[in-house]
């Protein structure tokens, strides 16, 4: 039995088809929303990371766990649910784990445990780890990996997976990437902010996942990245892929950090989510080059275009209704 937390988001939509389409029996961990889960015959749990109690009963009959639950944020962590989900999160799903005898862990981290905008030549799974100074989300996926390795030191064998930004088709919510490549698709973006991102297919991130919890060496973080795209490229990718024109405006790095504060501060009056946010910002200002050289020599991951993955999810999109 494997048990995956968080499923319901946009990995978890791909990877609880490639878990059954192996012949392994499924069980997901539902808090609030189930997304697509009913499609699929699996066992539905209904639990929360921050509850202990309900983990136990999970993990009752599991040999392998995908944990994905995480709580995603560009508005810093207001009301502590960062903290608790993606630090106390991993620790309590981990000491479950060890206590139920899972023979194996993939814990699913992010490219934000890492300094990405640190002054090298290239990230990779050796550069420094995010300090005081960087966002909240930042620090608190850098502090959950600390809490499975301290289950690991405990005799949990666990591996971690750090995927890029994921894109890519049958994005249900949609994800924050997926909304923006929507709101590029119908023209709704008023402007585009110098900047990119490492961009990554989450068909490939579950590739590599998987093979992760095959090949992985325990306590080995692996960096699922894809490749670098601006937002201004992004947006060219999306009109010739059949969507809107790019925004005529790109805005300088200078001029978004200014604003910043004063987008922050409306959106917080008006009760909306924020269009980009002084830590989005942070984002944006990445190293080009995230290698997946370890991924690609000790898992055989190799990412497939942006292109690819932006034609798919507006695809997707336009299957959906939504475009």
């Amino acid at each position: 039995m494997v048990l995956v937390t968080g499923g319901s988001g946009h990995i978890g939509t791909h990877l609880v088809p490639a878990l059954l389409a192996q012949g392994r029996r499924v069980r997901a961990l539902v808090h609030s929303s189930r997304g697509t889960l009913a499609r699929h015959d699996i066992d539905l749990v209904e639990g929360d990371v921050r509850d202990p109690e309900s983990l136990r009963r999970a993990m009752e009959g599991v040999g392998v766990v995908h944990h994905l639950a995480a709580k995603i944020s560009i508005v810093g962590d207001p009301d502590g649910s960062v903290q608790a989900i993606n630090v106390q999160g991993p620790a309590n799903v981990a000491q479950a784990a060890l206590q139920a005898g899972v023979r194996r862990f993939v814990h699913y981290s992010s490219c934000h445990a890492f300094d990405i905008n640190a002054p090298a030549e290239r990230v990779d799974e050796t550069c420094a780890r995010p300090g005081p100074a960087h966002p909240a989300y930042d620090r608190s996926k850098a502090a959950g990996e600390e809490r499975i390795r301290a289950a690991i030191e405990r005799g949990l064998d666990a591996v971690i997976v750090n995927p890029c930004g994921v894109i890519g088709p049958d994005d249900p919510e949609p994800s924050r990437a997926g909304r923006m490549l929507l709101d590029l698709a119908t023209g709704e973006l008023p402007s585009l902010v110098e900047g990119g991102f490492n961009w990554v297919d989450v068909r490939d991130v579950v590739a590599g996942a998987l093979a992760a919890e095959e090949r992985g060496r325990t306590g080995e973080n692996y960096l699922l990245s894809g490749h670098w795209a601006s937002a201004a490229m992004l947006a060219d990718l999306v009109h010739a892929c059949g969507g809107q024109p790019p925004p005529w405006f790109n805005s300088p790095m200078w001029l978004a950090r200014f604003g910043a504060p004063f987008v922050e501060v409306f959106s917080s009056l008006v009760g909306v989510e924020p269009l980009y946010t002084s830590e989005a910002l942070h984002a944006l200002r990445a190293m080009p080059e995230l290698s997946w050289d370890k991924a690609h020599a000790e898992l055989g991951y190799t990412p497939r275009s942006t292109e690819e993955s932006v034609r798919d999810a507006l695809a997707s999109f336009r299957e959906q209704g939504r475009l």
